[in-house]
Formats: structure tokens, C-alpha cells, sequence
């Protein structure tokens, strides 16, 4: 992964999305039940046909119908949250995609104040938000990171185990602090091969003092995923971006090449990584 790249997440939603409709729909013929919550999974079910041939506002009416016939159906909710989420288009300037993403973040939210250890709906939640960031600026893309940063951070009181939240800290941190390094670099006029810490250090203290902690938060987040995931080659590629802002905090210039020559094992690593799952090869 370039330096300065940034991950955009709406495929991974697109992928969470279309699990939805192979893990949560009821089996054929369940609707015939003779249960009170019946014609709630007839309309369910309806609503999943309708969404896997993407008739998305068909299927947004029946998930309705089936949340109002049965106000405890969690998945007609997720459903519902899920098929207003498929038609948003993050950084698209419209009323009406603001109100996709609105419904969405709205029936996500309902679940979790029914559920709140739902995973799902916290890991769509976080995602929606990271991306959100990704089409924003200033004070309002660090809004919206920081939103991901605390719905991923709820992720992990629910399930420690999972490496994925761990990761998405990890690149919200870099995130957050490459910006304004990156800028403080520019300014410097230091080309992008200079390996050494910012020259001036009334800049570098103040950068320091606003970003290295998050530098080590960040760091530390993707060791534990790594831990869980030893061949996320996209999180090793993270601790080597992550790394070299490090570096060009630093005050001492031998400190520097120590983080870039991290930096770049680090870089090897996930490339290696990278070659060898494309070869079909298990470390």
C-alpha cells in the first residue's frame, strides 16, 4: 500500500450487505409457520427475493411491513438498515442519499438498543462512519474518524478476539496523524525520501505532542491484530506507514532510522505476504 493511501470501505459494506442475505433470511416455506410472527417472515422473506435481484426500494417496503407486523424481528431491522445502506453513496451531495444514510444509521442503532452487543450492527455502524470520513474534510472527516474509532472500540468490548476493529483503529490513527505530519513535511520542504525527523523543532514538539500517542495507540492496535491475524498483510503494511510518521517525530535522528528501518521490514513483510496468499501459499 502507497504511502498516503487510505482504505475505502464501501466494498467491505457491499460484502457485509450480501451476507445479510445469505445468513439471516428464513428457510424456504418457514413463512408457512402457524405462529403468531408468521406473516412477519412471509414479508421478510419477500424482502430478501427483492434485494438479491436489487429492487431495493421493494425490498425496503416489505422489511417495513415486517418490522411494523413484528415490532421484535431484529432481522427484518438489520435488513432494513442494510438495504437503505446499499443505496448510499458515500460523498454523493443529495438530500436523498443523506437520508439513505440517515434510515440506515438509524435501524443500526435501533438494534443496538435492543441488542447491544450485536456485532453486526456494530461493525456496520463503523464502517459507515469510516467511510463517511473518507468523503469529508477538515473538522468533519475528524468527526466522523472519531465516530469509527468509538463504534470499533465498542466492537472490541463485545468480542475481543476478532482482529478486525483492532485493525481499523490502527488505520484510523494513521489517518488522523498523517495529515498533518505529512503537511509539517511539505512545508519543510523534505522530499518524500528524506528519512529523518522534521528539522524544525518548535514544529516537531508541537506535532509531537499532539500525535504521538496516537502514533503508539495506533501501532499497539495493529499488534493485536496481528497477533489474532498473523497474515493481514494490509495491517503490516499500516505499522510500516504508521512507523515512519513516527520517525519524523522523533528527536533524535538515530531513533529515525531505527522506525524506518522497521519501517521497511515491516513494508517486506506484507509484501512477501501479499505474493505468497496470491501463490495460494500457507506460512
Amino acid at each position: 500500500m502507497r504511502e498516503g493511501s487510505e482504505p475505502f470501505l464501501f466494498m467491505k459494506i457491499v460484502a457485509i450487505c450480501f451476507a445479510l442475505t445469505c445468513g439471516l433470511v428464513a428457510p424456504q416455506g418457514f413463512a408457512q409457520s402457524n405462529d403468531e410472527n408468521s406473516l412477519s417472515r412471509a414479508e421478510l422473506n419477500r424482502g430478501v427475493e427483492a434485494y438479491k435481484s436489487g429492487h431495493y426500494a421493494e425490498a425496503v417496503q416489505h422489511f417495513e411491513q415486517a418490522l411494523k407486523l413484528d415490532p421484535e424481528n431484529q432481522n427484518a431491522e438489520l435488513y432494513l438498515g442494510t438495504a437503505y445502506l446499499i443505496q448510499w453513496v458515500p460523498g454523493a451531495d443529495s438530500a436523498a442519499n443523506a437520508q439513505n444514510y440517515d434510515l440506515a444509521q438509524r435501524h443500526f442503532k435501533a438494534v443496538l438498543a435492543k441488542d447491544a452487543r450485536n456485532e453486526l450492527a456494530l461493525a456496520m455502524l463503523a464502517s459507515m462512519a469510516y467511510n463517511s470520513a473518507m468523503a469529508r474534510n477538515g473538522e468533519e472527516k475528524t468527526a466522523a474518524l472519531q465516530e469509527a474509532k468509538r463504534w470499533n472500540e465498542r466492537r472490541i468490548e463485545v468480542n475481543p478476539r476478532g482482529g478486525e476493529p483492532y485493525y481499523y483503529i490502527g488505520v484510523i490513527d494513521w489517518a488522523t496523524s498523517f495529515t498533518p505530519v505529512s503537511r509539517a513535511r511539505t512545508e519543510a520542504k523534505m522530499k518524500p525520501s528524506d528519512r529523518r525527523p522534521l528539522d524544525d523543532s518548535a514544529v516537531r514538539k508541537q506535532l509531537h505532542a499532539q500525535y504521538a500517542d496516537i502514533v503508539q495507540e495506533g501501532l499497539s492496535n495493529l499488534e493485536k491484530c496481528l497477533a489474532i491475524d498473523h497474515e493481514n498483510e494490509d495491517a503490516m503494511s499500516y505499522v510500516n506507514l504508521l512507523l515512519r510518521v513516527k520517525a519524523t517525530l522523533e528527536d533524535d535522528a538515530g531513533a529515525a532510522q531505527t522506525d524506518y528501518a522497521q519501517a521497511d521490514v515491516w513494508a517486506t513483510k506484507a509484501i512477501e505476504t501479499k505474493k505468497k496468499k496470491a501463490a495460494g501459499v500457507q506460512q
